[in-house]
């Protein structure tokens, strides 16, 4: 049973095929949340939202889109929400370390990390680094261009669908991704300026 038909089963009132639905596209929406998130737990929970949402809203599916397509906008619009909240809440934490006693605490755990600094590899620091700086650069661009960048970079995503599940056309999604390559040259320009320096 293709993804459409299993909708319609499930429309009609059976549904005990929403488990199939799941795990026809459970593993694109994790990694879709995964790449825009950086982290296993967050990734996890939003793909569970994302097929809540999924369950509850297939009474309002009209067909529109493909299957996959109307998910995946879902997976994307749900880690973006995600990613907007949490600065609302690192911010609020951020201010709660500020007023606390958090410079104390974090002299404690700095000094703790020296103490194990000699048994850490230097080539895997180095490796972390660059992925960090990479992961740091993409979450620097503008929320289209992000997006765009990593449904086709990171997942894998025909300019098609991307454009599908942005909304947008083919030519739009096209400029997003030039965009963003030639900042992100930009952006890591800089960073390996200074480590050749």
């Amino acid at each position: 049973m293709d993804s459409r038909a299993l909708i319609e089963t499930i429309k009609k009132g059976d549904t005990s095929v929403g488990e199939k639905l799941v795990e026809e596209f459970q593993v694109k929406v994790y990694n879709i949340c995964m790449s825009l998130l950086h982290d296993h737990q967050d990734a996890e929970d939003v793909t569970q939202d994302v097929f809540i949402e999924v369950l509850k809203g297939l009474p309002k599916y009209r067909g529109d889109a493909e299957p996959g397509t109307w998910i995946y906008r879902i997976a994307v619009n749900r880690s973006l929400n995600f990613i907007r909240n949490n600065k609302k809440r690192k911010w609020w934490k951020q201010i709660d370390e500020l007023l606390s006693f958090s410079s104390e605490r974090a002299d404690d755990s700095n000094s703790s990390f020296r103490s194990y600094e000699p048994f850490v590899d230097e080539e895997i620091l180095e490796q972390k680094e660059q992925r960090d700086v990479l992961k740091k650069a993409i979450d620097s661009l503008p929320e289209s261009q992000r997006v765009a960048f990593t449904l086709h970079k990171i997942d894998d995503m025909p300019y098609l669908q991307i454009a599908e599940v942005m909304n947008i056309s083919h030519s739009a999604v096209e400029s997003l991704i030039h965009r963003a390559r030639m900042a992100l040259r930009s952006k890591l320009a800089v960073y390996y300026e200074k480590i050749r320096n």
